[in-house]
């Protein structure tokens, strides 16, 4: 069974809209781990169907270790992001473990990737499903 890591700070809107698309698509076929960079964050996922949930930076460090694939928005592997809630522990446990990184172009930060068109979140959310996670469970 694929084991999917969504992780979310803040409020965990975006992590949250992840986690129904995902089981939408997939139902219990994949195992979502919903990872907070707080407690908020985590309840708001697990709400919306993930299969365990965990917070905080050691929560995150050591069960990215261990997931197929990665699933967030890009700050998740910027250190100090969503609003200094990334700690550099968290930033390179993400960018280094083993999985693919699926990460979802929406940053408070400064910073820009050239190229990229501005899609909404549930456009975002399709393509991730559509085009990036359906190849993957085949």
């Amino acid at each position: 069974m694929m084991r999917i890591c969504v992780i979310d700070g803040q409020g965990g809107g975006i992590g949250a809209a992840a986690i129904k698309k995902i089981k939408d698509a997939f139902g219990e076929t994949v195992e979502i781990v919903a990872l907070g960079t707080n407690a908020i964050a985590t309840a708001q996922m697990l709400k919306a169907r993930a299969n365990r949930g965990a917070s905080g930076e050691n929560a995150i460090v050591r069960t990215v270790a261990e997931a197929d694939v990665v699933v967030g928005p890009i700050g998740i592997v910027m250190a100090h992001a969503l609003m200094g809630e990334v700690t550099p522990a968290m930033a390179e446990a993400v960018s280094g473990c083993r999985a693919a990184k699926i990460l979802l172009p929406l940053s408070q930060e400064k910073v820009e990737i050239v190229g990229l068109s501005q899609e909404p979140l549930p456009h975002l959310l399709d393509a991730l499903v559509d085009n990036h996670l359906k190849p993957r469970a085949r």
